[in-house]
C-alpha cells in the first residue's frame, strides 16, 4: 500500500503543482486586469461600462491581453519607428534618479539573458565548487569583463551555479578554463538535473569525435586522472 501511494503522489504531485502555479498567474493578471476595467468604468459613460463589465466575466481575458500587448510590443520593436519611441523611453526613465539605477540593471541583464546572441546559459560544465573533489554543474555566461577581467587572464570564465532545487538563486565565479569539465548536456537537461536534485539524471550524449569539446572533456579527464 505505501508503494501504491508513493506511487499515486509521484504521478499526481508535478500536476498538481503545474496546475497551482498556472491559477496562481491567471489569478493574478485577470486582478490586475479586472482592477483596470474597473478603473475605467468610473471614467467612461454608462454605456461603455456596461460593455467594460461584460469583459470583466470573461475568464482568462488578462492572459489574452498581455500576449497581445506583448506581441504588438515586439511588432512595434522591429521597425525603426518603434525603435526610436523606445530609445526616446529609455532616454526619460534614466533621468530619474532611482528609476535609472533599477531600469538600467534589469535591461542589462535580460538582454544578456534573452538575446539571441549572448553567450548566458549556452553551456552547461562541471566545476570544483564550494571545495576541492566535491562538483557542482554550473553555467557558463561569458568572461570576465570590466576592472575584474583586467586582473585576470584570457583564459578565464564567468560561471553561475544555481542552488538546489531553486536555481534562480545561485553564486558567480570566475575560474581559469582548465578548471571546469564541458558536458554534452543541453541547458535544459542541466537544468531538470539541478532541480531535481539529481534524480532526474539527462542521457549521456557523446560528443562528436574531432571536436573542440570532445578535445577538451578528453584533456579534462586526462588531467583530473593525474591529478
Amino acid at each position: 500500500m505505501k508503494r501504491y501511494l508513493l506511487a499515486g503522489l509521484l504521478v499526481w504531485l508535478p500536476l498538481a503543482i503545474t496546475i497551482w502555479v498556472l491559477h496562481a498567474i491567471l489569478g493574478t493578471l485577470d486582478g490586475v486586469f479586472a482592477a483596470l476595467l474597473t478603473a475605467g468604468q468610473a471614467l467612461l459613460p454608462s454605456a461603455a461600462s456596461s460593455f467594460l463589465e461584460l469583459l470583466k466575466n470573461i475568464p482568462g481575458l488578462g492572459v489574452i491581453v498581455m500576449v497581445l500587448g506583448l506581441v504588438l510590443t515586439g511588432m512595434l520593436a522591429t521597425n525603426m519607428a518603434g525603435q526610436w519611441a523606445l530609445r526616446q523611453g529609455a532616454r526619460i526613465l534614466h533621468q530619474i534618479p532611482i528609476v535609472k539605477s533599477i531600469y538600467s540593471s534589469v535591461k542589462q541583464v535580460s538582454d544578456t539573458l534573452f538575446s539571441s546572441s549572448g553567450n548566458a546559459f549556452r553551456e552547461a560544465v562541471l566545476v570544483q565548487y564550494p571545495r576541492e573533489g566535491s562538483w557542482t554543474i554550473a553555467f557558463v555566461t561569458g568572461r570576465p569583463g570590466g576592472e575584474a577581467g583586467e586582473h585576470l587572464k584570457p583564459d578565464y570564465l564567468s560561471l553561475y551555479v544555481p542552488t538546489t532545487p531553486n536555481p534562480t538563486s545561485g553564486f558567480f565565479l570566475m575560474v581559469p578554463r582548465k578548471d571546469v569539465i564541458a558536458l554534452s548536456m543541453s541547458v535544459d537537461e542541466a537544468l531538470k538535473y539541478i532541480i531535481s536534485m539529481g534524480v532526474v539524471a539527462p542521457p549521456v550524449h557523446l560528443l562528436p569525435a574531432g571536436s573542440a569539446r570532445a578535445e577538451k572533456a578528453a584533456a579534462n579527464a586526462a588531467r583530473n586522472q593525474l591529478g
